[in-house]
């Protein structure tokens, strides 16, 4: 049976772009919804030309009321029966109440080799911790920020003359390879890790 993905974005959306392009022919899964809590996304419009359904819960109105923002995100969410939720670049925490239905079921990205530089500004913590390599992460998601069992990683070398914004570019070329390989096998059932 075919795997329902929801993508959860707050940017640009390149890996859901990614994700969406690899979900044909044989695929074992189908895009069904991208959910966004920024309503001016740049990926909503690329999801919007890729021919998937786009809805905006955004975080602003509710304040620090995060209960009651997950509690509308699932409402809305739950119109597309998704049986898989990645997020490709959703920049907001979400509590153990929101993930304890989705436990086993939800993928995230993260751009390191975890568990090192959990959290933000990774490449620039690589950088300065003179890291011979860095990488991306496809992991599942537990409350645990950035925790959870990983799936998958891609190396790349850090280069002598490396700015975070060099290194962030290389990285993300991987993520784009890595996170599609990851869910075609995630949705057939295989868990074991993937790398390169």
């Amino acid at each position: 049976m075919t795997k329902r993905v929801a993508i959860f974005i707050s940017g640009g959306g390149s890996n859901m772009v990614r994700l969406v392009e690899d979900m044909k022919g044989d695929h074992p899964a189908r895009p069904v919804v991208v959910v966004s809590n920024v309503p001016d996304a740049g990926g909503i419009p690329a999801a919007a030309r890729l021919g998937v359904p786009t809805i905006t819960v955004d975080h602003k109105p509710f304040g620090k009321d995060r209960a009651a923002f997950e509690a509308e995100l699932s409402k809305q969410l739950a119109r597309f029966r998704p049986d898989i939720i990645c997020l490709a670049g959703f920049m907001r925490v979400l509590t153990a109440g929101f993930l304890r239905p989705w436990d086993g079921k939800m993928l995230n990205i993260h751009p390191s080799l975890l568990p090192k530089y959990k959290g933000l500004h990774t490449h620039q913590r690589a950088l300065e911790a003179g890291d011979t390599e860095a990488g991306c992460t496809v992991h599942l998601v537990t409350p645990e920020l950035d925790d959870g069992p990983i799936l998958g990683q891609a190396r790349v070398p850090v280069m002598e003359n490396d700015t975070a914004d060099t290194l962030a570019a290389r990285v993300l070329a991987q993520e784009h390879k890595l996170y599609p390989a990851v869910l075609r096998r995630f949705a057939e059932g295989n868990l074991a890790p993937l790398t390169f």
